[in-house]
Formats: structure tokens, sequence, C-alpha cells
């Protein structure tokens, strides 16, 4: 009889594809792009909107309709963590097609 072996994949595999289908991409063809089934794709996003919600903080407003600092930061951070992953994948997709990012000045 044959043994069938549990597929291990890393943190930063399962955090790209969860990033793909949070920018918009069917979660369909984000799963057949990486070899996956969409049971465990979808078994993924659920889990990493739980924990999002635990990281959220407070979401209410204050008088006056001004954010609370630490919200704001905590919104500023999480904004900051997607534009990243956003970045991460568009460089590996650049790669991926052998075209080669443009460098942008710093500002």
């Amino acid at each position: 009889m044959h043994r069938v072996t549990k597929k291990r994949y890393t943190a930063e595999f399962k955090a790209q594809g969860v990033g793909l289908v949070g920018l918009g991409k069917p979660v369909s063809a984000v799963a057949e792009d990486l070899g996956l089934s969409q049971g465990v794709l979808y078994a993924w996003v659920s889990r990493s909107k739980g924990s999002q919600a635990a990281q959220l903080g407070s979401e209410g407003r204050g008088a006056g309709g001004e954010e609370p600092a630490a919200d704001e930061l905590r919104r500023l951070r999480r904004e900051n963590a997607t534009l990243k992953l956003e970045n991460d994948i568009l460089k590996k997709a650049a790669v991926i097609l052998g075209t080669k990012p443009q460098s942008q000045p710093v500002r």
C-alpha cells in the first residue's frame, strides 16, 4: 500500500496565496496557479481573516469623528504591509515573466 504524505507549505507561500486573493484574483485561478486545491486556499483565507480580526482593535470613532492614534497607527501598518506584499508579488511576477522591474528614484 502506498502512503500519502501531507504537503507542507511555508508561511510566506500561504501569505502570498492569501494576498493574491485579497487583491481580487479569483480563488480558482490562484489555486490553479499555485498548484493547490481550492479548499486548501479557502482555508488559508478564512484563517487569515480570523487573525486579522483579532489585530484590528477598536474601530469606533471618537467625538468629532477623529480616529484614536493607536487605531490610525494599526490601519497605516496594515496598509503598509498590504502594499509591501503587493510589491513583492509584482516583483516575483516580473521575474517569472522575464521582464525587469523598473527602478524608481527614491523620493
